[in-house]
């Protein structure tokens, strides 16, 4: 399509393509052109987290059960995934990106919007987008596919079509024509729900949605989903929001089968907070909130959360705390647990602090990271508490990081 010119505002958004299983591939070129699932044991409850093309072309896609996904590609190869490396080649990714334009919003760890408005000394939008491509698999070896557009909504369709490796522009004027013919689920915004609301009234593409008249639209979608016919029409002025830092962390898993094995449920959640606290460690950050979330085996999903004055980021201090949700949570509602995670938030800068009992937290986060720089180098593994040893040896391969 024809390069977009003028002041018109320009977004790119950039999509790097199977995330996690082209980050498994670089660290493991074995695994180049196979079948290849991330996201846990094929015999396990959990979900694909990313399927490489040669999987999608079995009919698997991420959010499918682990079970139904080895049904349809027996041949695959299942990956539990490593949170970390993904986490290290998204910093990477992202540090690329800042070098062309200050304003960016990732969108997690595998895509982000560029506002690149104002930028001409870098030549044509295409040409900067190959740029891009080029540089992001040059210094790290992923795929990136890039869709161009004066609208973040319109920019994030392209680059979705263009996938795998493409690059799509469409031009200030052209949005309407662009998505007109698209199918209605390729709107961000239009979930299973929805698309079947839609198709009992015969709107199958963006372009239909777009042309529904407004009171009509808003006696069946309401008032407060207007936005979702504005940007079928190509109109989305929100603004591509700076980089900020990550407000929480949290890991969860799904159990293989629904357990009131409190050994098993306070093994998992210390495995969490060890992973959690060498997440915080990492970043130089503490953590004055932590967070339970478990979801019952009739669904039920709770959130239990606990605020302390004192921040931290010691291993024991944020299991601690997990444990008195759990206990509170278990006293009044004793029931079988099918997912359980833990997630600290309300961050301080590390050094931000000075409590009381500094001097000893700080002997105890030397501890703390010790034991982080052996694990980076030899696995996780490499040092076990007596919980997660547990963990390991009774419950093998129950759990994992989401």
């Amino acid at each position: 399509m024809a390069e977009t010119k003028g002041t018109a505002r320009t977004i790119f958004h950039i999509d790097l393509d199977a995330f996690f299983v082209t980050v498994e591939r670089v660290l493991n070129p074995a695994l180049s052109g196979k079948p290849v699932i991330v996201g846990g044991r094929p015999e396990g409850r959990g979900v694909v987290a990313s399927a490489s093309y040669e999987a999608r072309k079995c009919g698997v896609h991420a959010a499918m059960p682990l079970a139904r996904a080895k049904r349809l590609c027996p041949q695959a190869i299942f990956l539990t995934g490593n949170y970390h490396r993904y986490v290290d080649f998204s910093h990477k990714f992202m540090d690329i990106l800042a070098d062309y334009s200050p304003s960016f919003q990732p969108g997690g760890l595998d895509e982000a919007y560029l506002d690149v408005t104002g930028c001409q000394n870098f030549g044509s939008w295409h040409n900067l987008a190959i740029k891009i491509k080029e540089r992001i698999k040059r210094e790290t070896s992923l795929v990136a596919s890039i869709g161009i557009a004066p609208s973040k909504v319109v920019a994030k369709i392209a680059s979705d079509l263009s996938k795998p490796d493409g690059l799509i522009e469409v031009a200030s004027g052209e949005e309407k024509a662009f998505l007109s013919p698209l199918p209605v689920q390729k709107m961000p915004g239009v979930g299973e729900k929805t698309n079947q609301v839609m198709k009992s009234m015969n709107i199958l593409t963006i372009g239909q949605l777009a042309r529904m008249p407004e009171s009509l639209f808003k006696n069946r979608f309401g008032e407060g989903m207007l936005w979702l016919r504005e940007h079928a029409n190509g109109i989305d002025n929100s603004a591509v929001e700076a980089y900020g830092e990550a407000k929480s962390s949290s890991r969860e898993t799904t159990f293989e089968k629904d357990t009131s094995d409190t050994g098993l449920l306070k093994a998992t959640l210390r495995y969490f907070s060890e992973k959690l606290g060498a997440d915080l460690r990492d970043s130089d950050k503490k953590a004055r909130t932590v967070t339970l979330k478990l979801r019952y085996a009739d669904f039920e999903t709770i959130n239990r959360s606990k605020t302390s004055r004192e921040a931290t980021n010691l291993d024991d201090k944020i299991f601690q705390s997990a444990v008195r949700l759990l206990e509170s949570a278990l006293a009044k509602k004793y029931r079988a647990v099918r997912l359980i995670g833990l997630e600290v938030s309300n961050f301080i800068n590390s050094e931000t602090q000075l409590g009381l009992f500094d001097a000893e937290s700080k002997k105890l986060e030397q501890v703390d990271r010790a034991v982080d720089g052996i694990r980076d180098k030899y696995g996780f593994d490499s040092i076990q508490t007596g919980y997660t040893m547990e963990l390991k040896q009774k419950y093998s391969g129950k759990t994992r990081d989401a």
